[in-house]
């Protein structure tokens, strides 16, 4: 073809709905939000596709389905869809790069690569991350959503040093003022902006947290009194913690990463080998989400290896839980239940022992939550075997879980919806998922969102009873509004 078309370069194809519509051939989905967001009627979608006005209205209502890889090629050549959206190999005028294509800049690379392990240039990688993302323009914000993740050994062996001893500040800088009240102040906000995301989810929020700790940053750019600097560094490694969830919630993956590492390398220069060790637990979870458990396991062990001996049992049951996590993935379910086994045993040891706020969240309901999920993984391979137990866990979330955790209700819903998919009972199946969609509009985490589009495979076809058509019907809704 000579000429791109239409939506040769259109944001609407940086759309979550829309690439999700597009994996799984939901054509009338993908003709509705081209149509909404996309402003092309439904004469030039005909034009362009090579198909009549009135296919492209029955496509749209579901009175057709397109199956024909000869019609979706000519749907992705003419309308300018990138062939790998659809599943098909690069179309021919792919060759010629977008108009606002251009190579990597620095932004756009691993900025923590390579930076040695102390104090100031911890401040410096605070400020390049902050300072970077405030200022993102949305071009640059739709390359940050399509960076990956680094995996493998390039991100394993950059966390050693997160092992070895602290180094000092020794920058000559000028004097601080800050004092206890300003850090109380400080660690107040730090607490009160991971409980808003543990709430709601998503990045609503997630500038004001980056503003907050590129003020950080600028306070260790001072000579701070000793407790004060490392309460700062505490702050730090709370905040882009926070900052790491918040991205990782909103799909920038890379984003979250560069965050969590900011955030090990703050607690390390703060001393609090635990948080750094709960930080490394997200990194492994966000392995986990992009099938590398492998990698997950490595960063748990790592984990563990900072805390063997001073971690509460709180954070060694999380731990546990991670490492099971990755065992499920593997497919090794005897040592899944060994690890989820020690996760029970710590919990139960908690007693009145006096641990960090962030791990308050781990308690009997989120235990129940995530050995659900992992047996849910596991059901997907075996579904008479593990969909059932999967399902009694989630419940038992479900039914002790705080009415703050909204996003965890949302997620308890979606992995309850699908355990009874397996096991084919669809009638529980849709009340679930209506409930899920319920849960899920009270959140703005595009992770609720991106596991919520999995159940609509399930709710597919002609011989879909009345029920599962409404559920998809809800699905399709709120997806397209996300």
């Amino acid at each position: 073809m000579d000429t791109p078309g239409p939506l040769h370069g259109h944001e609407v194809l940086e759309r979550d709905d829309l690439r999700r519509a597009l994996e799984e051939h939901d054509f009338a989905a993908v003709f509705a939000l081209i149509k909404k967001w996309g402003g092309l009627s439904q004469n030039k979608i005909a034009v362009a596709c090579a198909l009549t006005p009135g296919k492209v209205s029955h496509v749209i209502t579901g009175k057709h389905q397109i199956a024909s890889m000869a019609v979706i090629r000519r749907i992705s050549d003419g309308l300018a869809i990138p062939g790998a959206m659809l599943g098909l190999a690069s179309r021919p005028w792919e060759a010629t790069s977008p108009p606002d294509s251009k190579p990597p800049t620095t932004d756009d690379r691993q900025p923590s690569k390579g930076v040695p392990w102390c104090p100031d240039a911890t401040v410096g990688l605070a400020h390049h991350l902050t300072r970077s993302d405030l200022v993102m323009t949305r071009r640059v914000a739709a390359r940050t959503l399509s960076a990956a993740a680094v995996t493998g050994v390039t991100l394993l062996d950059s966390l050693e040093g997160w092992l070895q001893p602290a180094t000092a500040d020794n920058r000559d800088r000028r004097p601080g003022r800050l004092g206890a009240c300003d850090l109380d102040d400080l660690e107040t906000t730090a607490r009160t902006f991971r409980a808003w995301d543990h709430k709601y989810g998503g990045g609503l929020r997630r500038k004001a947290v980056l503003g907050q700790l590129n003020e950080v940053a600028s306070a260790l750019d001072e000579n701070q009194p000793r407790a004060i600097e490392r309460r700062l560094h505490g702050v730090m490694a709370q905040l882009a913690g926070t900052a790491a969830t918040m991205a990782w919630d909103s799909g920038l993956q890379r984003r979250a990463q560069d965050y969590y590492l900011l955030a090990l390398r703050a607690a390390h220069a703060a001393g609090d080998t635990a948080f750094g060790a709960n930080v490394l637990a997200g990194m492994a979870r966000q392995m986990l989400y992009g099938d590398r458990p492998q990698d997950a396991l490595e960063l748990v062990r790592l984990a563990q290896d900072g805390v063997r001996t001073t971690a509460g049992p709180r954070l060694r049951a999380m731990l546990h839980t991670r490492e099971a996590w990755a065992y499920a993935a593997m497919g090794r379910s005897a040592a899944f239940r060994r690890a989820t086994g020690q996760s029970h045993e710590a919990l139960a040891s908690t007693g009145h022992s006096d641990e960090p706020h962030w791990i308050s969240y781990f308690d009997a309901a989120e235990l129940a939550g995530v050995t659900g999920g992992r047996l849910l993984d596991l059901a997907r391979q075996a579904p008479r075997q593990h969909a059932r137990s999967a399902a009694e866990a989630i419940r038992t979330a479900l039914d002790h879980r705080s009415p703050e955790a909204r996003r965890s209700h949302a997620l308890d819903w979606i992995g309850l919806a699908e355990c009874h998919f397996l096991v084919g009972d669809t009638t529980e199946a849709a009340a679930c998922t209506r409930r899920a969609v319920d849960a899920a509009g009270l959140t703005q985490s595009a992770r609720v969102r991106d596991q919520l589009s999995r159940l609509y495979p399930y709710t597919v076809g002609r011989e879909a009873p009345g029920s599962l058509r409404e559920a998809r019907e809800e699905i399709r809704t709120l997806l397209a509004v996300a």
